[in-house]
């Protein structure tokens, strides 16, 4: 009987996933993965419920399940990342970091050496093999896809993962949940990583950086208010900037370290908003091989529309995607995602 490791979150999708796959007849076992415990037990971070969520789910499946903690190793590899991504002026994506080098690293490190052959998530994307290996697909539940997150996975991780929810919907997935009882069936889904979750952000990472107030000025240099730390801010972003007047609304356009400036512009339509062309650089190509320049579709950020673009190299190490139309916010230390057709070829990071 072939051996899976499910990661159970203690949610919905990924119980479903163990029963899916006990379904069809594999020899599950549950991991709970706790990956950060600095301040478990400041309110906002909700591991003891999840683990004790994913503990009641295995037992009504009759699986077997450990806590394993990989705080050490998220540290290390993605909030050490996060921290400096954030000194440096641009918004990191730390859910990307941590599904490369946690749950498809780590975890499938520690999974291979229980002797399992795959592990599996509550991820919604599929796969398929191709003629150069596996490949992610976008989910059949267009709405919960979340193949953009997973862009980073290489072949030897691909090939040792199984996604159980990449065909369903997510209200078959909460019928199925109900249909067996499950004590989180009704569950909410989360909404953030476990370290930030529903905290005040400016709170907690002034925890670890310095606060550095500076102007907020317009383009043309006339100042407009005072931002409290341009680590705080991110391009497009339009609550909290606290500027008063009449006219059309204030967003960030971009951020100036060397003067500690923040530039802001009037309505959502600006400029400096939109960019028909972007660079990226860090890439990683699930196949292992560089796509052949030519024409794709991208997302710069999750849950928004396939654009059309056309790729082109700078070298072997960062792309140039020109859009047929320009994009609102692009935002440096996000990723951009391409894809071809459904097919999630890879990305990189937007410089």
């Amino acid at each position: 009987m072939t051996k899976v490791v499910v990661g159970m979150s203690g949610g919905v999708d990924s119980s479903v996933a163990a029963y899916l796959l006990k379904q069809q007849g594999y020899d599950v076992i549950g991991i709970f993965m706790q990956n950060w415990e600095d301040d478990n037990d400041d309110g906002y971070c909700t591991i003891k419920e999840d683990s004790m969520d994913a503990i009641a789910v295995a037992d009504l499946l009759g699986i077997e399940i450990e806590i394993v903690n990989f705080a050490k190793e998220y540290k290390e590899r993605v909030f050490s990342y996060f921290l400096n991504e954030y000194q440096a002026g641009r918004t990191p994506n730390p859910d990307i970091l941590c599904n490369s080098e946690i749950k498809f690293k780590a975890f499938l490190e520690h999974a291979l050496n229980l002797g399992a052959e795959f592990v599996a998530t509550g991820h919604y994307v599929d796969k398929q093999l191709s003629s150069c290996g596996e490949v992610l697909m976008k989910a059949v539940d267009k709405n919960k896809d979340q193949s953009y997150f997973l862009y980073r996975l290489n072949q030897y991780q691909i090939s040792h993962s199984l996604f159980p929810l990449g065909r369903l919907c997510k209200p078959e997935v909460r019928r199925i949940a109900s249909e067996l009882n499950l004590p989180n069936a009704n569950k909410k889904d989360s909404t953030g990583i476990c370290f930030i979750g529903e905290r005040p952000f400016r709170d907690f990472l002034q925890r670890y950086m310095p606060i550095k107030s500076g102007k907020m000025v317009t383009p043309d240099g006339k100042i407009v208010g005072e931002h409290q730390g341009l680590m705080y801010y991110t391009i497009g972003q339009r609550k909290g900037l606290g500027i008063g007047g009449q006219g059309d609304p204030w967003f960030v356009a971009d951020k100036n370290l060397s003067s500690n400036e923040l530039v802001v512009v009037q309505g959502h339509q600006h400029p400096m908003l939109l960019k028909q062309t972007l660079r990226a650089a860090q890439l990683s190509f699930g196949q292992g091989i560089l796509p052949d320049a030519g024409h794709y579709t991208a997302k710069t950020r999750y849950r928004m529309q396939d654009a059309s673009c056309q790729l082109s190299y700078v070298n072997d190490d960062c792309i140039e995607l020109n859009f047929t139309e320009s994009q609102w916010a692009v935002t440096p230390g996000q990723s951009v995602v391409i894809y071809d057709g459904e097919m999630c070829l890879g990305g990189g990071i937007i410089i």
